[in-house]
């Protein structure tokens, strides 16, 4: 089994900045995506960013302004996240598409969350 641990969350002013890190608690065999994911209160979940097959993704609202990054051998994918917005208050989920093992099937694995808060 794999946990994955978000870090790096907290309020911060509009305009300001914070850097996300999710730490899997062990080597992922084979990753097909890994990314990030965001959920206000009465809203529904959001991808924000992801990375798969040597391409990345942005939700259009953070195109600019966030960008994803993963270290494989520390097995860490991180989300720097500039000129925040009062919108960008959320809870962020990591999230990890893949196997543990050979042979293994494909499976999804989340994090705990941690809570981004933009606001004056």
């Amino acid at each position: 089994q794999v946990q994955l641990v978000e870090s790096g969350g907290g309020l911060v002013q509009p305009g300001g900045s914070l850097r996300l890190s999710c730490v899997a608690s062990r080597r992922i065999f084979s990753i097909n995506a890994m990314g990030w994911y965001r959920q206000a209160p009465g809203k529904e979940r959001e991808l924000v960013a992801v990375t798969s097959s040597g391409s990345t993704n942005y939700a259009e609202s953070v195109k600019g302004r966030f960008t994803i990054s993963r270290d494989n051998d520390k097995n860490t994918v991180n989300l720097q996240m500039n000129s925040l917005k009062p919108e960008d208050t959320a809870v962020y989920y990591c999230n990890v598409r893949g196997r543990l093992y050979y042979g293994e099937r494909v499976n999804e694995y989340w994090g705990q969350g941690t809570q981004v808060t933009a606001s004056s």
